[in-house]
């Protein structure tokens, strides 16, 4: 019985903690990437505002900064022509399916405390990660069709 009981809670230990998968990923996310594009994954032009903050021109060329150890980040919205400045956020990384490589990534906008007025956070797919290179997707109904938005990262 005792053995059932040890199995049971090592294995309820092990559950819990993160994938190796997903510890190298937020290895591999840590530090600073430019926002290099933005496309859409249908022709045409659109107003979109991102992450409930501002337009696809003003977050080209935005930098973030990942930081791991504590799940937070900034990214900054470097445009003259846009509401400039910093901005605050919480992160984390779910592994979706191991043979794809595909991540569930949760962004939360936060103030430089860590804290979220809304505590409202945005759904990602991660794409694509590698040591150079990052690709955010998230797919929307437009007109009763999938419309992705792709957020192409260059690492710095």
């Amino acid at each position: 019985m005792k053995q059932i009981i040890t199995v049971l809670f090592l294995s309820l230990l092990f559950s819990c903690g993160s994938t190796k998968v997903v510890r190298e990923s937020r290895k591999t996310i840590k530090g600073s990437w430019v926002l290099n594009s933005i496309n859409y994954s249908q022709p045409g032009t659109y107003n979109v505002t991102l992450l409930n903050d501002t337009s696809k021109e003003c977050f080209e060329q935005s930098t973030w900064q990942f930081i791991p150890n504590n799940y937070s980040g900034i990214y900054t919205i470097n445009n003259a022509n846009c509401n400039a400045g910093e901005r605050y956020f919480n992160f984390t990384i779910q592994e979706v399916d191991q043979t794809t490589g595909l991540y569930s990534f949760l962004l939360k906008p936060t103030d430089a405390k860590g804290k979220s007025d809304t505590n409202q956070g945005f759904r990602l797919t991660l794409a694509q990660l590698s040591e150079t290179n990052m690709r955010w997707e998230q797919t929307l109904t437009v007109d009763g069709k999938p419309f992705t938005i792709n957020m192409n990262f260059i690492k710095q």
